[in-house]
């Protein structure tokens, strides 16, 4: 009898991604994993521009990706249930493994200067996450963040049968 492969969905939201090349290796990550990527405007760069290309290498075409005006508008559209919403904070009160083992799951990303706005934090309270990291940096890249919590999501959720 053929075993039945669940389905996951995987969403990384960038909210006002600042710096072209962050977002082009995001893109890139989101491709790997079969992950959908939403930036949330206002973007700090063009996406059409060069350096977001070069970052996601010719890949960029094959990106997932969905532009939205402002948060409320992503949540209209998406509709993500608040059991499927993971936001990352380097002040989350809980770690990373301890995100929700979701099927369908929204990894949201602040900016690189700014993080995310109160506003949205103050939306989720009990859905704030940090990435543990020595005191001898103030934080992690933020392409190398959004990589670590979309593996760490897949890991939990048992994905890796799908993958080579």
């Amino acid at each position: 009898m053929k075993q039945k492969i669940p389905h996951y969905e995987r969403h990384v939201v960038l909210m006002a991604p600042e710096v072209h090349w962050n977002t082009g290796n995001i893109g890139r990550t989101c491709i790997g994993t079969g992950a959908f990527l939403h930036l949330v405007r206002p973007l700090g760069f063009s996406i059409d521009s060069r350096e977001v290309k070069r970052a996601g290498l010719d890949y960029w075409p094959k990106v997932k990706l969905s532009v939205w005006e402002d948060f409320s508008v992503f949540l209209n559209g998406m509709k993500p249930e608040a059991e499927e919403v993971a936001l990352f904070s380097k002040n989350g009160a809980k770690s990373f493994w301890e995100m929700p083992r979701s099927s369908r799951l929204f990894l949201i990303f602040g900016s690189e200067t700014r993080g995310l706005p109160e506003n949205l934090l103050s939306m989720y309270p009990d859905k704030i996450f940090h990435i543990p990291i020595s005191d001898d940096i103030r934080c992690l890249n933020l392409s190398t963040s959004v990589g670590i919590a979309l593996y760490e999501s897949l890991r939990i959720a048992d994905f890796s049968h799908s993958w080579k």
